[in-house]
């Protein structure tokens, strides 16, 4: 992986030198992982003009995930407490003999912006942008692999629960058995907080758990993803709990069925990020749902759970080979509840047979 990280220090040091900045410092955190392997607590990258350093403030906590610093790299730790390990990147810029230094303002406070200019006033400070974030749109086939193997986890951490007695269960217990379980399976945990809706609170995007509990003839949403070395999916499913569905849940489910497969077999290499958004949304502004629908229909997924690029109305930019991004449309209806369909897939051409499915679940409407 050493040749790996390497190569994407340099693509990120190409841009800067077209920028005009011979030295670059990256802080925030996925940002340093994907340059460096690993991102400790309150770690930096500086990419300098004689070497890169990975400058941190104390040694890294081992925990599930964290990643192993890049070997090439020059580690660097903070003698004592209390600095700063942006401050510290920048004096080494300027033995390095720096004269302009990049940085991600979009993620530096403006004290920590401030301390930098008034430590290294000789240093320009100029502006890095998101150039990280877009060179970790497209991933690599060993970032697929680790997403996929990700998907495996959360589909099988599901498989497991949906065989199990469900009623008179809470939404919390449900969530917190769900994110157990995917540690059990070899996560480094979840994605992000689990959500689980029952009754009037399913299809709700973003819903916590409370403690209602489960009720026959209720439907279920869940959503919830697998962190893998770093890495990040998601999946959501909709069923009805211990009766056969109702007739207005049969159809609100097929709505939102039809639309997230509009979206799925709109995303190919090319496709406009909005046209795969129009092809999800349309289905349910058709059905009479304009109201109240999701901001998005998906968005980029990789090491955050929500990154580049968004599948959303205004959203500008075509989708390439290799991005993983959710689909995930949803009708919430007030006090009745609603759907969530929600999949990781990777886009890959037609030739290659089409977008990569990642979370495997089946989507039948069961009645559990």
């Amino acid at each position: 992986m050493s040749e790996v990280y390497a190569a994407r220090r340099e693509r990120l040091r190409e841009r800067c030198t077209a920028g005009g900045s011979a030295a670059a410092l990256v802080t925030r955190p996925a940002n340093v992982r994907y340059l460096a392997g690993a991102a400790p607590r309150g770690a930096v990258l500086l990419l300098g003009r004689g070497e890169d350093v990975l400058l941190f403030g104390g040694p890294p906590g081992g925990e599930a995930g964290e990643g192993r610093p890049d070997q090439a790299l020059r580690v660097q730790m903070l003698p004592g407490p209390g600095g700063d390990p942006a401050v510290a990147a920048a004096d080494v810029a300027l033995a390095q003999g720096a004269e302009s230094l990049a940085v991600e303002e979009h993620h530096l406070t403006v004290t920590r912006h401030r301390a930098l200019g008034s430590v290294a006033p000789r240093l320009r400070l100029a502006d890095l942008g998101g150039a990280v974030e877009q060179l970790r749109v497209i991933k690599d086939e060993e970032e697929i692999s680790c997403l996929r193997i990700g998907a495996e986890i959360a589909d099988q951490a599901l498989g497991e629960l949906l065989e199990s007695i469900l009623v008179g269960r809470t939404e919390r217990h449900l969530a917190l058995e769900l994110e157990r379980r995917l540690v059990d399976h070899g996560a480094d945990g979840p994605a992000f907080a689990t959500s689980v809706g029952t009754g009037p609170n399913s299809g709700r995007r973003g819903h916590r758990p409370t403690d209602r509990r489960v009720e026959e003839g209720d439907f279920l949403s869940v959503c919830l993803g697998a962190s893998y070395r770093g890495y990040r999916c998601e999946i959501g499913r909709t069923f009805v709990i211990g009766t056969s569905p109702a007739d207005w849940q049969i159809e609100l489910y097929d709505l939102v069925f039809a639309a997230q497969r509009a979206g799925r077999e709109a995303l190919a290499p090319g496709a406009a990020y909005r046209d795969v958004d129009r092809a999800a949304r349309q289905v349910l502004d058709s059905a009479g749902y304009t109201e109240g629908l999701p901001p998005l229909t998906g968005h980029g997924v990789g090491l955050e759970i929500d990154e580049d690029p968004q599948l959303a109305p205004a959203a500008m930019g075509k989708l390439d080979a290799c991005v993983p991004v959710t689909v995930e449309p949803g009708v919430h209806i007030p006090g009745r509840g609603g759907v969530r369909i929600d999949d990781t897939l990777v886009v890959r051409p037609e030739a290659d047979g089409g977008p990569e499915l990642l979370t495997i679940t089946t989507k039948e409407l069961l009645a559990l």
